[in-house]
């Protein structure tokens, strides 16, 4: 694939939909999408009140240390979001990394690399789901938490359905309330600490006494979760106008804005917890942050961080990672690669097929996780950092091998860099997170083995 062909979808909207055309695909999915849309898509996805959720775990993993694991996360991260940029501009596909990896190195690898971010994409509808019931059934008596996992995952499907268009739209509200709730945790949090509620510490930065390098490396595929969303935004190369020039902006955009969002937001919320405090398992670790602001502040704003990060923050993210998933399951279905029923685009030009499937998988795996948030939460990330591994060779086998480039920072140092620190991070994953998505790593090549055996190559298979 040459770098020209790539190029043109930096072009003019038209353009976009010719590179699709010369890469073998035909635009079924609607292009309407601006930069702001898919900024916004992006921030929704990586929820810039992630922390909130997952503040009590990373806390106590960190040993307290929750701004520097988030600053070391973002800058491995940083390097795989150069590596989306690059591969969104030369792939504007909506399959993610599947397509890039798929295109970069070749069929098997890119079935292997789509398959190991699935396991990401299968169990994040139904993690939000399990967050979002925890935190309503923190503020509501008598309703168990299945009930609320069935509740947002029927609301999901609801609104996914009706299309791209008013999925945007939606996400420009949520995105608001997010801010507005977040300027007035960040504002009274500095009046709270003025009056001797709290203290301006290091500690949160850096903890001499408890400092771990395997600790903090340990803490990132936890926190990793709030980042993943670098491949959620180039799921949309086929509905953002501009095509990859748009979405490898707003990887960058989205990037920067939410470490900031993310750095303040743990560091003021460290900034109430004493010094050595290792929060007990169960509610008192998933609901950390919302006690915070119980104890700190109010019970009412309590209830407005709690509702706002069930009932908007999560909740919009558990509509966008929906529509994320399904489109890597019609992406990888249109190829040949699952179920062609997957692949079903409507009338209104959303693959419903992949998105129904998606929703039913989360009420069962989101039961299941209602008392498994932590293992859950593993998983997720050991499949995200499997697939971003892949991406980072993907990079360097297509740009340096066979297109000869001599960028060499964003095209030779950033992936190898990048690939170093993802593999160090997974390799300080849980023993229970390696062992599982190892064994779901062999189950994919057993099943792209058994295509091959049958005679059907991975690119043409038909399933």
């Amino acid at each position: 694939m040459s770098t020209e062909l790539g190029r043109a979808a930096d072009g003019p909207g038209h353009e976009a939909e010719d590179t699709l055309q010369a890469l073998g695909y035909e635009q079924e999915l609607k292009r309407s999408m601006s930069l702001a849309d898919v900024v916004i898509y992006g921030l929704i996805y990586m929820v810039p009140l992630a922390p909130v959720a997952v503040f009590g775990i990373v806390y106590n993993f960190s040993s307290g240390a929750v701004v520097l694991v988030y600053v070391v996360a973002a800058i491995a991260m940083f390097f795989s979001a150069v590596s989306y940029k690059e591969m969104a501009t030369e792939f504007p596909i909506a399959g993610s990394v599947y397509s890039y990896v798929r295109n970069g190195i070749g069929d098997f690898v890119g079935f292997i690399s789509g398959w190991a971010i699935l396991l990401d994409y299968l169990l994040l509808p139904a993690l939000l789901c399990v967050f979002a019931a925890s935190a309503m059934t923190s503020l509501v008596d008598g309703i168990p938490g299945e009930a609320w996992v069935v509740f947002f995952v029927v609301a999901t499907v609801i609104i996914n359905v009706r299309g791209i268009d008013v999925t945007a739209k939606m996400n420009r509200i949520f995105l608001y309330i997010q801010m507005v709730t977040l300027a007035a945790f960040i504002g009274w949090s500095i009046v709270a600490i003025a009056q001797g509620q709290g203290s301006f510490s290091f500690t949160p930065i850096f903890n001499p006494d408890e400092f771990s390098w395997n600790v903090v490396f340990g803490a990132i595929p936890i926190a990793a979760l709030s980042y993943i969303g670098f491949d959620a935004i180039s799921t949309l190369n086929e509905e953002a106008v501009d095509g990859g020039k748009t979405t490898s902006r707003a990887t960058m955009i989205v990037l920067w804005a939410v470490t900031a969002m993310f750095i303040v937001q743990v560091y003021f919320a460290a900034a109430f917890v004493p010094k050595g405090t290792e929060f007990a398992d169960g509610d008192a670790v998933n609901n950390a942050f919302y006690n915070i602001t119980g104890d700190v502040m109010t019970h009412w704003f309590k209830v407005v961080v709690t509702l706002v990060a069930a009932m908007i923050a999560l909740f919009a993210n558990t509509i966008a990672s929906n529509g994320v998933s399904a489109r890597l399951l019609y992406s990888m279905a249109r190829d040949g690669q699952l179920p062609k029923f997957l692949s079903k685009v409507t009338s209104r030009q959303v693959p419903a097929n992949a998105m129904l499937f998606i929703a039913a998988l989360s009420i069962l795996v989101g039961i299941f996780g209602v008392e498994h948030v932590a293992l859950l939460t593993s998983l997720v990330t050991f499949g995200a950092l499997t697939a971003y591994i892949l991406l980072h060779l993907s990079v360097l086998r297509h740009f340096i091998v066979r297109t000869k480039s001599r960028k060499y920072f964003v095209h030779l140092v950033s992936p190898v860099i990048g690939s170093a620190v993802l593999v160090y991070a997974l390799w300080n994953a849980s023993s229970n997170a390696k062992t599982v998505g190892l064994i779901w790593l062999a189950f994919g090549c057993v099943f792209a083995l058994g295509l091959k055996m049958k005679g059907r190559a991975l690119a043409q298979s038909d399933l």
